[in-house]
């Protein structure tokens, strides 16, 4: 014990003598006014990581009024180019503690606690001042012990006692002199050994004064800066990135990677692999046969067949590429989202899809432009695969693959290389399946290449594309007409539907007239009815208002359902959105999660961002995202419990269930001592 506490004195020396030497600002430390208490109540010289002081009772509430938060700096005054740190000390309550910050090494042996909301400080950009978050430095954790879902227990790591947050800044070499406020929110909660008190958003300001260079500044190092790790700066200086920390949950898997260093290899793979899924969305599928039958179509050579698969995935990594340079250089532009929210583009893609289907249809007399059939099944030009390929990738942007959300979001916040990696990524997945076709013609051999069959099954594409074209064309049409949050009108899934109907008919029709084989006649035929009766139901399906009661996003709506201390479920979708209208049929209207939401205590909110929805494209990145199918669950005390991009009927009860444990009042299942 005696060696453990002279190795605790020898560690404090030595780092207040290298504060002494090498602390970058300059001197003296500066208190800002603290929120709630003053700081280090009866701790000597401010020294943090002591047991806090013995305080009269109080009534306590909530977090805020649990934790007393101060902030200082290691200067007063600084000169351009100069370094300085920002201390954010939050002085816990005996009895209550903290989970650790997010990104935080996990201690061995410790668990997760994931209904638990963690400590995080969002701070407001300030100009001539860079705040290095990515650095910032977290106190050291405790290990608690509790039993949450049984009598045996389980260890947590989690903060207690004083805690302070260090984040490392850098002064602009050109900053002008005067001064400058270091301002945000502080998001925490604390736990005792049987209740949660309720999170707390605390703003924080503090301010420093940028001197002119040359000026004399004398340096006083403060106790409270002993925690401080100095040789951070020398690694932002030598151009070490922070752990970029991406975040999944796809049905109900959860994993993370630390997209910095080599991490970004793993990053670029899931986004590959999100690409891939693209292929199996409801966006391309129908396409696929067309594809096949281009490259069939020139098998007999395979240098050809291989040329041209390559073109037409070239086409498809072009468009993703394309995207790719818009995300980094336009500014406010972050996903092939926003290209659907613009209706003239939405109907102008549908447009073009009806031209290239009347064109398969050897409608040719209606005098299209050339480029129309330049891009046809039988892949004949490079031009034309190449077309081909990114008419392909066109098609997918309506729907998001499962890993693709997480991925595009975090690369948006990105260096432009970063950007278009992550994008060239998911081209390059979903061109992956049409180079393997071109690489190995012969598994394409069994494709009729001329004849009846080849006819019906061009024609039998070309009407489905005709209805994918309805389905774009009456999507922007809604949009031109929609008036958030008001619904958008749906009556163009009646055309979409009779399409598809007609297309089965003449699927089943043209079958029994082509061969006289029993077997093929059941098997086609039976694709036809099937094709019709998935007509039928797109009609009614997508027009009926639906089993549950959706209240459409307002602000005041959302604040209105949170104030009555309900469990919010939020779905953002849109008319375009085919994989989101797949979920929600497959998911969200199922009987057993549908009674859910329309039960006591849960209001389900709907955010159509079909068309200008400005108020809730800005929700969608409040919560971290770019993209869309996207389902938020949070609990009455304001959590966001579940968060997920894809997911099934147990995943959303699940975290309707977690949500309704914590209540707007203190929760139980806290971690305990």
């Amino acid at each position: 014990m005696r060696l453990s506490r002279l190795r605790t004195v020898v560690l404090l020396l030595v780092a207040s003598l290298t504060c002494a030497a090498t602390m970058i600002a300059s001197p003296a430390v500066a208190q800002s006014p603290s929120v709630g208490k003053p700081p280090f109540p009866g701790l000597p010289g401010g020294l943090p990581g002591g047991a806090p002081a013995a305080r009269p009772p109080k009534a306590i509430s909530d977090t805020a009024s649990a934790v007393a938060i101060s902030t200082y700096f290691s200067s007063t005054k600084v000169t351009p180019g100069q370094d300085l740190v920002f201390a954010i000390v939050m002085d816990i309550d005996p009895g209550y503690h903290m989970w650790t910050a997010k990104g935080q090494p996990r201690i061995e042996g410790t668990s997760e606690f994931e209904d638990g909301i963690r400590p995080e400080f969002k701070a407001t950009p300030v100009a001539g001042v860079t705040l290095h978050q990515g650095f910032a430095q977290w106190p050291e954790a405790h290990v608690v012990e509790a039993a949450l879902d049984g009598p045996e227990k389980q260890k947590f790591a989690v903060y207690e006692g004083i805690a302070t947050l260090f984040i490392p800044i850098t002064i602009d070499a050109k900053a002008a002199p005067g001064p400058r406020t270091v301002s945000g929110t502080l998001t925490i909660q604390v736990c005792d050994s049987s209740t949660c008190l309720a999170p707390s958003d605390v703003p924080i300001s503090a301010t420093f004064e940028v001197v002119p260079a040359g000026t004399t500044l004398t340096n006083s190092p403060d106790p409270v800066f002993n925690g401080f790790k100095t040789d951070v700066f020398a690694k932002i200086r030598a151009g070490e990135k922070p752990p970029q920390i991406v975040e999944f949950n796809v049905f109900g898997w959860k994993f993370s990677i630390d997209a910095s260093g080599a991490g970004l290899i793993l990053l670029l793979v899931v986004a590959a692999l999100g690409g891939f899924l693209l292929n199996l969305t409801p966006c391309v599928l129908p396409v696929i046969p067309l594809k096949i039958m281009g490259l069939s179509a020139s098998a007999g050579s395979r240098a050809r067949t291989f040329f041209l698969g390559l073109m037409m995935s070239a086409g498809v990594v072009a468009f993703w590429m394309a995207l790719g340079v818009a995300v980094s250089s336009i500014k406010g532009f972050t996903s092939a989202n926003q290209l659907f929210q613009c209706p003239l583009f939405t109907i102008g893609v549908g447009v073009f899809i009806a031209a290239m289907s009347i064109g398969l249809l050897g409608l040719f007399s209606l005098q299209l432009p050339q480029w129309v059939f330049m891009i046809n099944p039988k892949q004949e030009s490079a031009p034309g695969a190449f077309g081909f390929g990114m008419m392909t990738a066109i098609l997918s942007t309506p729907c998001t693959a499962p890993l693709m959300g997480a991925a595009m979001a975090w690369a948006t916040t990105q260096s432009v290389p970063t950007v278009l990696a992550v994008f060239a990524a998911v081209g390059f997945g979903m061109a992956i399946p049409y180079a393997i076709l071109a690489a190995f013609p012969q598994l394409t051999a069994k494709m009729p290449k001329s004849g009846p069959a080849s006819d019906l099954i061009k024609q039998l594409m070309a009407l489905l594309l005709l209805a994918a074209a309805a389905f774009f064309i009456g999507a922007g049409v809604s949009g031109l007409m929609v008036n958030p949050p008001d619904p958008p009108s749906k009556l163009y899934w009646w055309v979409v539907g009779g399409i598809s109907f007609f297309a089965g008919i003449w699927l089943l029709v043209r079958t029994i007239a082509i061969t006289p084989s029993f077997g093929r006649r059941v098997v086609f035929g039976g694709l036809g009815a099937f094709i019709m009766a998935a007509g039928l139901l797109i009609g009614f399906t997508q027009t009926a208002k639906g089993p549950i009661a959706w209240t459409y996003y307002t602000p005041d709506r959302l604040a209105s359902a949170k104030s009555k201390g309900d469990v919010v479920v939020i779905d953002f979708t849109a008319e375009w959105c085919l994989t989101c209208k797949t979920l929600e049929s497959t998911v969200l209207n199922v009987p057993s999660v549908a009674s859910i939401l329309n039960g006591k205590g849960v209001s389900p909110i709907k955010v159509d961002i079909t068309g200008n929805n400005v108020a809730g494209n800005d929700l969608l990145n409040s919560f971290g995202s770019v993209t869309i199918p996207l389902l938020v669950v949070v609990a009455p005390d304001g959590e966001t419990i579940f968060k997920s991009e894809a997911y099934t009927p147990n995943d959303v009860l699940k975290a309707i269930d977690a949500a309704r444990s914590r209540g707007a009042t203190p929760a139980a299942g806290a971690v305990g001592e």
